[in-house]
């Protein structure tokens, strides 16, 4: 009875370098998993993202912050409203700045930076409105920016694979058992 008890406490015993690595690759899945959510979820959400690369909306909105942008009537959009638009025709760059004056008759912003002196000197056509600041995070755009690059990929890839390999060593130090 001794005999049979004690064969079954070692079938029920994990390696602990199986359970380690086991671990380790979890760890590794929920911290990427953790990492991408500020990046994905929001989009789900139905905000677009983009990542701030001037200081022209210090210090309400610092160079590196990640801008949360949703969807807005251009004629509800308000004074001292931050507002995302495209910089110039046929033009890809986004700006975010403060709205001084929504000028409904022309269909126009006024806009200007917080840390600018000045408003700027063209206005806004509502048709390069994108849509009203929801929020802002600080530093998460340099991060965001790290993940959408090829470096980035390659490093989430990296990741994975590594957490599959921690897993399928943890099984196949299991199954010697």
């Amino acid at each position: 009875m001794t005999e049979r008890i004690s064969v079954m406490d070692r079938k029920e015993r994990k390696s602990p370098v199986a359970v380690l690595c086991s671990a380790l690759g979890t760890v590794l899945l929920i911290l990427l998993v953790a990492l991408c959510l500020p990046l994905t979820l929001p989009r789900v959400m139905g905000y677009d993202i983009y990542t701030v690369v001037s200081g022209s909306m210090e210090p309400a909105i610092p160079t590196g912050s990640l801008v949360y942008i949703e969807d807005a009537q251009p004629e509800d959009i308000e004074e001292g409203d931050v507002i995302a638009f495209y910089g110039a025709r046929d033009s890809a760059a986004v700006i975010t700045h403060r709205v001084v004056e929504n000028n409904t008759l022309m269909g126009q912003f006024t806009t200007k930076g917080d840390a600018n002196e000045k408003a700027d000197v063209n206005p806004v056509d509502y048709e390069d409105f994108i849509g009203k600041a929801a929020m802002s995070i600080p530093w998460l755009g340099k991060s965001a920016q790290l993940f959408t690059s090829i470096q980035g990929k390659a490093a989430a890839g990296a990741v994975i694979i590594a957490a599959m390999l921690f897993h399928l060593i943890g099984n196949l130090l299991e199954g010697k058992k």
